[in-house]
């Protein structure tokens, strides 16, 4: 599975516990506890949901790591009477031709490749599914701010500042008093039923009238403000983005509406609490009056407002006529439930990429190769021989899952069969399985370097930690093996150093050139004053080498070099030589690398 979406649905796996847990205590702590406190410890689950980090000891990474484990070890295989002929000695048969394979393979064989291939296109499914998501999450989120759009439109079409200089002093003391030194502007819409708040950056507060008395208004302003002070619509739309994020999650839905719920309880809670429990009875008619009807706008994103629907506005009125402080003793108990939920949302974590990075580890060394192979109920001769077939067939995953299962003998075996037939992909996979310090994969380090087997040396460095590729790039600066130092500054990150090392070969290069007359102007090289149409310089190991090609040249010639590598001439390269040149740089097997300008280029 793609690890984008394994990490999405643990995020979402996560959070759906922590709902539950919520809405579960809920039920307890309903009038016992803060509705501030039921409020903000949302927060700690939508973070849960949006934040892609965790540790890397988790309940869910321990779920995933386990899931993942069990799918290495339970792949399926083919049922054991579709079994080739054992091959003698225990060793692969030979690869044939294709033609022959078509003509001599039995039904139960093509039965298995077609099995591979609605394999392979489930596969591609599964680790493309992820764009269905984002596809769905990007609709979603753009729907709302559509939405979100239009209800803007919808108020600013009929805006009118209020000029009413007693309501500005009003709005201004109001908040003075709560400590918000932003500006906020007081605006009239008769499209509107009920007052809201609107803005990010440049707060307002609309009302259906001007005409409104001295106490509603005191109560409506306070009530907004309160709004403002606390980024109640950034948060709003943070639970918007994560709905849109986990829309396949009903439990994030639920958390949106539960949100939505616990911010206007909050918001009269913290309005009592700045007036005192006896104007509860004033405020609760304020919000009666406020519900004159609903607006045109169902979501309305962009905005927070007095009241919300007449279900909610009874469920508001019966808490505020509720209200009292809480005791020291309910605030400590918010502070244990606060520390719980945090410390349960690390604790269920999410999907550690690290910790999926150690699956096969684990495997190997919680398992031997015996008890791997009989949970299969394949036997390790049995798996010798269906490699074979896998291979054949061209099943990179089933092939993998095999050899994990084989010896150490019959690992080695398919490991140089790959090797002398120049397969990197299936080579690949099988290098994934080998323990980096055994003797096995050392030697088919040492086999693809001393072979200037540049391609499957790479496929071995990927393998490698930091301090054995320093090793081998120590080797190779001694050696002044330049290809396999390009890989191994490449793995490294130390592009720049071999760039540097580049530039003092090219001048190195120049002047043994010059040594032996041949100059460079740019690109183009010069012999004895002509121009040069070829110009070869082949290292002693044919592993580099120098090309330049100018058509307007007169003169081909090539460097003649001694064993030690030291340039001890020039020569004229005839006719035969060139058409062998011209033939080898078309050849697709052909491996060695072209040395890179300004060292040496290649030009039409």
């Amino acid at each position: 599975m793609n690890t984008v979406l394994k990490i999405l649905l643990s995020m979402s796996f996560s959070g759906s516990l922590l709902i539950l847990a919520l809405l579960l205590g809920k039920q307890f702590l309903k009038n016992k506890i803060s509705r501030q406190w039921q409020y903000y410890i949302w927060l700690a689950v939508v973070l849960r949901l949006l934040l892609p980090f965790g540790p890397e000891v988790s309940l869910m990474g321990r779920v995933y790591q386990a899931v993942d484990q069990t799918i290495s070890q339970t792949a399926p295989l083919p049922p054991q009477q579709q079994l080739p002929r054992k091959v003698p000695g225990g060793n692969p048969a030979p690869a044939v031709e294709a033609e022959h394979y078509n003509e001599t393979v039995s039904s139960p064989t093509d039965d298995v490749i077609t099995a591979h291939s609605l394999q392979d296109i489930g596969v591609l499914l599964i680790d493309h599914i992820w764009l269905v998501w984002l596809v769905a999450a990007l609709g979603l989120l753009i729907r709302k701010i559509t939405i979100y759009q239009g209800f803007m439109q919808y108020i600013h079409a009929g805006l009118t500042p209020v000029s009413d200089i007693e309501l500005l002093d009003r709005l201004s003391i109001a908040a003075e008093r709560d400590g918000i030194k932003k500006p906020i502007e007081l605006c009239v819409n008769p499209l509107i039923s009920s007052p809201i708040l609107i803005g990010f950056f440049h707060p307002c507060i609309v009302l259906p009238s001007a005409d409104i008395s001295e106490k509603d208004f005191q109560y409506i302003v306070l009530h907004e403000l309160t709004h403002y002070k606390r980024r109640d619509m950034i948060y709003k739309w943070l639970v918007q983005i994560t709905v849109c994020l986990h829309w396949f999650n009903p439990f994030v839905s639920l958390m949106s509406r539960e949100v939505t719920r616990a911010c206007e309880f909050s918001c009269d809670e913290a309005v009592l609490a700045k007036m005192g429990c006896s104007h509860a009875q004033d405020y609760g008619k304020t919000l009666l009056d406020a519900m004159a009807a609903i607006g045109r706008y169902k979501e309305n994103l962009g905005a927070v407002t007095l009241s919300e629907n007449k279900q909610l506005l009874k469920e508001r009125l019966g808490a505020i006529m509720k209200f009292e402080k809480k005791s020291k003793a309910i605030r400590l108990l918010t502070g244990m439930l606060t520390l719980c939920i945090i410390f349960s949302a690390a604790f269920i974590g999410i999907y550690s990429t690290a910790a999926a990075a150690d699956v096969p580890d684990s495997i190997n060394a919680g398992n031997s190769l015996e008890m791997e192979t009989k949970e299969a109920g394949v036997s390790i001769e049995d798996n010798s021989t269906e490699i074979d077939r896998y291979y054949k067939a061209g099943s990179l995953p089933l092939f993998e899952i095999t050899f994990s299962r084989l010896d150490e003998n019959t690992q080695k075996m398919w490991l140089e069969q790959l090797y002398a037939d120049g397969d990197n992909s299936f080579f690949s996979v099988a290098v994934r399985w080998l323990d980096t310090s055994s003797a096995l994969f050392a030697g088919f380090a040492e086999k693809a370097y001393a072979d200037e087997e540049m391609a499957f040396f790479s496929i071995l460095t990927d393998c490698m930690d930091e301090a054995e590729l320093e090793l081998w790039l120590d080797r190779a600066l001694e050696d002044g093996n330049r290809a396999f130092q390009s890989i191994l500054f490449d793995k490294l990150n130390r592009g720049e150093e071999f760039d540097e090392l580049k530039e003092k070969w090219a001048e190195a290069q120049t002047a043994e050139y010059q040594a032996v007359g041949v100059t460079m102007d740019g690109k183009d090289y010069y012999y004895q004053g002509q121009l040069v149409n070829i110009f070869l310089d082949i290292r002693p190991n044919k592993s580099f080498y120098t090309l330049n090609m100018n058509p307007k040249g007169t003169v081909n010639i090539k460097i003649v070099r001694d064993v030690e590598n030291k340039i001890t001439g020039v020569s004229y390269m005839t006719e035969t030589e060139v058409i062998e040149l011209l033939g080898n740089m078309d050849d697709p097997d052909n491996k060695t690398d072209v040395e890179i300008a300004p060292v040496a280029c290649i030009s039409d």
